[in-house]
């Protein structure tokens, strides 16, 4: 990782941690303003430490996008939760071959970039 790299990669570490610190749940409650806040700092300190021995560029760029990304949905809708995808069963296959497998291939090319991570973890 270069340092450059390094920077960027704690620097969003820590936006994630000051969003966390001030974060207010659109409910307004104190206890899911705190359950909110618990929910932020974890899903950080557990991605950031899956993804520590990370070396390849690519990866490592796919993993600051998904950052970037669930950052400003979070911030837009003020949840900090990532959104889930509601796609049909079937809807993506193709008419002549509907193998499960096909229809899995598809399903992880059309996920959004910022519910690549939230699968694994959960």
């Amino acid at each position: 990782m270069t340092p450059a790299t390094r920077q960027e990669v704690l620097g969003l570490y820590r936006k994630v941690l000051r969003i966390a610190k001030t974060w207010q749940a659109a409910s307004g409650q104190t206890e899911e303003t705190m359950r909110e806040k618990e929910y932020i700092r974890n899903e950080a300190r557990t991605l950031f430490r899956k993804n520590k021995n990370v070396t390849d560029p690519k990866l490592i760029k796919q993993c600051i996008e998904e950052c970037e990304a669930r950052i400003e949905i979070g911030l837009h809708y003020n949840i900090p939760y990532p959104r889930p995808i509601h796609l049909p069963p079937m809807g993506l296959a193709h008419k002549q071959g509907r193998t499960l497998r096909h229809q899995e291939k598809l399903r992880k090319i059309s996920k959004p970039i910022y519910l690549k991570s939230h699968d694994e973890i959960s």
